[in-house]
């Protein structure tokens, strides 16, 4: 009793923003002690996404080039730190405002995508993580290596008809052994989370819709029972 928790809801279930929720012990692990419930908050989806699409689906190797689009949001700055850790060359692209803040974070080429067509300038690469899809997505298979791995999981991606796009996408799950994982590499230092804005649970729908002023910054916004 009293043990503090964090995990990811069913997605096929009813979501979570309410005072109480019914979980399954398999979607939940203890929380990072270094983070606050707010920063917990931030990591289950994103890190688990980033974790399933580059460890286990693309099996990423040392020195690989490992490209993320996308790479400042919310699932792209786990993948920028993970690949690293598993010993690849990861180039990232983002907007000009969060170049700095994602070579801080481990990436060894960042992209201004609004300035530069990376397609001119990446060469090619072993595996893509696809967070923004669409035309981006389209672009991203002639920088692919023949023998190279395509993850993607833009929402555009989940209704297309071409299989190289159908085999590419995936849709995270929870998974107990790799909040775990995660868990010990937050509190070890080696990977980090990032909360944009705490909003109370009354301006819940406002932060859905986008309507809510929010700060410009990395990470995500938190709807949170105390705030």
């Amino acid at each position: 009793m009293g043990d503090e928790v964090y995990g990811m809801s069913d997605w096929f279930a009813d979501g979570a923003a309410a005072e109480y929720c019914l979980t399954l012990p398999q979607n939940i692990s203890a929380k990072p002690t270094l983070l606050t419930h707010e920063a917990a908050a931030t990591v289950p989806i994103a890190a688990l996404t980033a974790w399933q699409g580059l460890v286990d689906r693309a099996m990423i190797r040392p020195d690989e080039r490992v490209l993320v689009h996308g790479g400042a949001g919310a699932v792209g700055l786990f993948a920028v730190q993970l690949a690293r850790r598993h010993g690849a060359y990861v180039i990232a692209t983002v907007s000009a405002r969060d170049i700095d803040f994602i070579k801080q974070l481990g990436a060894n080429e960042v992209i201004d995508y609004a300035a530069i067509r990376f397609e001119q300038v990446v060469g090619k690469v072993d595996v893509i993580l696809d967070t923004v899809g669409g035309d981006t997505l389209h672009r991203s298979w002639g920088v692919l290596k023949s023998a190279g791995r395509m993850i993607a999981i833009a929402a555009d991606s989940e209704g297309s008809s071409d299989p190289r796009i159908k085999d590419a996408f995936f849709i995270v799950e929870p998974k107990q052994s790799q909040l775990t994982e995660v868990g010990k590499l937050i509190d070890a230092g080696h990977l980090k989370t990032f909360v944009k804005a705490t909003v109370p649970l009354k301006d819940a729908a406002a932060a859905y819709d986008g309507s809510l002023a929010h700060g410009s910054g990395p990470g995500k916004i938190v709807i949170s029972i105390s705030a």
